[in-house]
């Protein structure tokens, strides 16, 4: 592979990373593995405003990571790829790990 490609290969990947590391963002999948949702239905799920949650669907409409879908005057996102859910649970996992770890650090110093 050559350097060039290599890089914007990392390029794309931390960008999917990037879409990953907020919060907002997170939730905002999770939400849509429940199945399709407008801007509207999403932010009152998630107790934010619309603007936040179309500021945070654009991010993620960019790097092709939700779908939408014209119903009328409405458009409704979807996940691109359900795959992204088994990552987030994956690091999940991950944190969970990290968590008893520290769990474990902190018993045994208060020992």
């Amino acid at each position: 592979m050559s350097k060039e490609l290599a890089h914007e290969i990392a390029q794309l990947h931390a960008e999917v990373c990037q879409a990953l590391g907020h919060p907002k963002r997170i939730l905002i999948f999770y939400e849509l593995s429940q199945g399709k949702k407008s801007v509207s239905e999403l932010a009152e799920a998630l107790g934010m405003s619309q603007a936040t949650a179309s500021r945070h669907l654009k991010v993620l409409r960019d790097r092709a990571m939700v779908t939408t879908e014209r119903e009328g005057v409405n458009i409704y996102y979807s996940l691109a790829d359900r795959r992204i859910i088994q990552a987030l649970d994956l690091l999940r996992e991950v944190l969970a790990s990290i968590l008893e770890r520290r769990k474990e650090l902190a018993e045994a110093i208060s020992e």
